[in-house]
């Protein structure tokens, strides 16, 4: 075997051992990910497993990276391409409802849950999950305010009271699809963000004529 193809195939061991690592913790946590687990899922040895990680901590975090790069490609991508401010602040809130409501990952939002289960415990775990959920709000932040500056929303917006509303919304509806499967929800949730914002969410193309008349 030739070194290239070794570090290929290794590269494509670790990123089947991530793939199924979120998808379990979506369902079990990140604490009920274990080597053994992924090794009986995986059909490979402890060893093996664990020679891609050196511990389980090391495991959780990269599993969180993983996850990270799904809603990345999932939600903020699609929201790439259009106007900065209330366009884009659409566009990502659209994305956003639909990664939940297609299901993405089994257990609904991986940091939703990550976060009820490691919000009050110290770490490393804690401060990565934390971490991304703080340059999210920074990018919803910051599409608010241009959102302000070029008057498509009132001047006197609060963006850190509707950021904190639009993050409640998407709780509720990840509460909704996954404890009571409600397939309602995604509507409901697309409503509500439509009032917080002034315009339905499917409304993009509405916003961008009216931006460019």
């Amino acid at each position: 075997m030739s070194p290239r193809r070794s570090v290929a195939e290794a590269r494509q061991t670790r990123a089947d051992i991530l793939a199924r690592g979120v998808r379990l913790a979506s369902k079990e946590g990140l604490e009920g990910l274990t080597i053994g687990r992924l090794a009986t899922e995986l059909d490979m040895s402890k060893s093996g497993v664990l020679g891609h990680f050196g511990s389980k901590e090391e495991l959780q975090l990269a599993v969180v990276d993983a996850a990270a790069e799904i809603f990345t490609r999932e939600v903020a991508d699609k929201a790439r391409g259009f106007p900065p401010g209330l366009p884009t602040l659409l566009a990502m809130c659209k994305a956003w409802v639909s990664y939940l409501e297609r299901r993405v990952l089994p257990g609904g939002c991986f940091f939703t849950a990550a976060a009820a289960e490691f919000d009050d415990r110290p770490g490393r775990v804690r401060n990565a999950v934390a971490g991304l959920a703080t340059v999210w709000n920074r990018d919803l932040y910051r599409q608010t305010r241009t959102a302000m500056t070029d008057g498509d929303l009132p001047a006197d917006t609060d963006p850190d009271q509707l950021i904190f509303e639009i993050n409640g919304v998407m709780l509720s509806l990840n509460n909704a699809l996954q404890l009571h499967r409600d397939n309602t929800a995604p509507g409901r949730a697309r409503r509500a963000l439509g009032r917080l914002l002034g315009y339905p969410i499917t409304a993009l193309t509405l916003v961008l004529a009216l931006r460019t008349a």
